[in-house]
């Protein structure tokens, strides 16, 4: 698809991890992060419309599991370029065969990683060190009225976090099990 990044397929359909090539020398390097007509084909017809920039600065600290509900369902492209984190993606789309399962991979500064996060799921990460910055591109703005989430400890999710949950914030600590009335998100 294109010379500045390698795109791979995970377990889950439309779930995609892209490396970030880098073009350097004696000097140090460049590396595009971002090109939408080079990513055309995973926007689906979207366009980057924000983009957040977080610190996390302890070890073990657990952010999400978010999502926004159509139709401000949101396609995420999240990168990390300080320190390394576990980074999750939880397939919640109704009528998927994945339904319900998740998705991780390490993301970090050393290994220019970024991962794409389609509508219809939820994403949250552990920081695996301390001083973790994250980029994150969003094709919608945020909506706090379409603001939904997961508890990153709910069983029947069963995510293998790296290191025992720690630090989460009051609202992530706030959010509901999944019950027998969870219907995920149509798209």
């Amino acid at each position: 698809m294109s010379s500045y990044f390698d795109i791979s397929e995970t377990p889950i359909a439309d779930l995609v991890l892209l490396r970030r090539k880098l073009l350097g020398d004696s000097r140090g390097y460049l590396e595009r992060f971002f090109c939408q007509g080079d990513l055309k084909g995973l926007l689906k017809g979207r366009s980057i419309v924000q983009m957040n920039h977080t610190l996390t600065v302890a070890r073990g600290t657990v952010r999400g599991l978010h999502y926004q509900m159509p139709p401000h369902a949101e396609i995420k492209f999240v990168s990390c370029i300080r320190g390394e984190v576990f980074d999750v993606a939880v397939d919640l789309r109704r009528e998927s065969s994945t339904f319900l399962m998740w998705h991780a991979e390490i993301l970090s500064a050393d290994n220019h990683r970024t991962i794409v996060i389609p509508e219809g799921f939820a994403h949250g990460f552990q920081a695996l060190s301390d001083e973790c910055e994250m980029v994150y591109l969003h094709t919608e703005a945020y909506q706090p009225s379409a603001e939904r989430g997961l508890s990153a400890v709910d069983p029947k999710l069963s995510i293998q976090w790296p290191l025992p949950v720690s630090n989460q914030s009051p609202r992530d600590l706030a959010h509901s099990l999944i019950d027998g009335t969870f219907e995920g998100v149509a798209l």
